[in-house]
């Protein structure tokens, strides 16, 4: 028996960070979720599974276009013209959908209940599908206990839309334990929510596939559903199946032998060309961070945007179809401590002491946000909440730029000296 386990799919949820960009493949992010649901249909089909199983969040909360439901429909009548059932359980997001209360499926779609866990019988595989849809969004209680009986002599899965004890990016919804599920005596688990593949083994074998698509920037690498093979022993064997259409990556550059931006610019550069050479058929936009204790910090310092326009150009030399820049981050350090400074009787010593008295000066912070607010006025209202600065100068809360300026102050005036 071989089936697919996918989960997460959030069909036309649009993919967050790039579309503001000149060079972001704008019509690509707009059907990247449709794209990646068409090519798992295409893999089901080629690898002629006995069925496929949804373990939530088809959908991505409570859309109104009907176009969204219209093309599922499309992709589940192909696979019912190659004859693959569809075992569909509705997630938190799916609960918000009109579409889950009113569009017609395809008679190859069977869709587990909301109001108490059902069994769907495949005698024909000798198999056993238990589920219970989310009826409420907020669905805090512990469905899995309340799951049949396994039956015997069938191969039994368990389908449940859960947090499994709890994940911090993940609301706490359907919350159960590994050991509660191993207790059911279920051959198989095919869980959703967790937007991370994650395997559990033991007395069953309990599967996040992760989601099909990744969407931001906090859900990087490769992504796609599990195909589940089961011998005539009941043994489970796992393949990932990789499905995404864009990939996001986050590229992490040590600066320590930098001593300056070309330097790290150049550094830069060969890293993305290698990681455009890996698994090259798939594009991929990416984030680049520039860690550690740096000779070159000073010059860093307040030259993030120059260094953002070398990363562009090294971008656009390796191909705009390949790659994209999500954001740059400088997160570099002084090779020698600032407080060492503080020793040294000139003026770097004299304006250490005032930027660290500077920190808990209220009239210097209210003379700050005064001269602040003037560029922060000047920003569209919509892009305010989106850059915590902004919101830090609004409140007045100013004590942590300083301290965080400070060191690369100290730093780049000591190069220029």
């Amino acid at each position: 028996m071989r089936f697919i386990h996918a989960a997460d799919i959030h069909l036309d949820s649009p993919l967050h960070g790039l579309s503001s960009y000149p060079d972001a493949p704008a019509a690509q992010l707009r059907s990247a979720s449709r794209d990646a649901f068409t090519e798992l249909v295409n893999r089901a089909i080629e690898e002629q599974v006995d069925f496929m199983v949804i373990a939530g969040d088809l959908y991505d909360g409570p859309w109104r276009d009907h176009n969204t439901g219209i093309f599922f429909c499309k992709e589940m009548g192909r696979l019912k013209r190659a004859e693959i059932p569809v075992f569909v359980l509705f997630g938190n997001h799916d609960a918000e959908s009109e579409m889950t209360k009113k569009l017609e499926l395809p008679t190859n779609v069977r869709c587990f209940a909301a109001n108490k866990p059902e069994t769907v019988k495949l005698d024909a595989l000798r198999a056993a599908l238990h589920g219970q849809s989310f009826k409420h969004k907020e669905t805090v209680d512990n469905l899995a206990i309340g799951y049949p009986e396994a039956v015997s002599g069938y191969f039994n899965i368990g389908v449940l839309h859960t947090a499994l004890g709890g994940y911090a990016a993940h609301p706490n919804y359907a919350p159960c334990s590994v050991e509660e599920l191993h207790a059911r005596g279920y051959q198989y688990w095919a869980l959703g929510h967790v937007h991370e593949h994650f395997v559990w083994t033991g007395p069953s074998t309990i599967v996040f596939p992760g989601n099909l698509q990744g969407r931001n920037i906090r859900e990087t690498g490769r992504r796609g559903a599990v195909l589940v093979t089961v011998d005539d022993d009941g043994r489970v064997e796992l393949e990932r199946l990789f499905i995404d259409i864009l990939r996001w990556e986050t590229l992490t550059i040590d600066a320590a032998d930098c001593a300056t931006l070309q330097d790290v610019s150049r550094k830069v550069g060969r890293a993305l060309e290698d990681l455009a050479a890996d698994d090259s058929q798939v594009p991929r936009a990416v984030r680049v961070t520039i860690r550690g204790r740096s000779p070159a910090h000073g010059e860093l310092f307040g030259l993030e945007g120059q260094l953002r326009m070398e990363v562009l150009a090294s971008i656009a030399a390796i191909g705009n179809e390949r790659l994209w820049l999500e954001k740059v981050k400088v997160e570099t350090q002084a090779v020698a401590d600032p407080a060492l400074v503080e020793g040294r009787l000139d003026a770097f010593a004299d304006l250490q002491e005032i930027l660290r008295d500077a920190q808990t000066d209220p009239d210097f912070l209210k003379e700050l946000q005064a001269e602040l607010n003037t560029f922060a006025t000047k920003v569209p209202p919509d892009l305010r909440p989106l850059v915590p600065t902004l919101q830090n100068v609004q409140s007045g809360e100013l004590e942590g730029l300083v301290a965080e300026v400070a060191p690369g102050l100290l730093d780049h005036l000591a190069r220029v000296e």
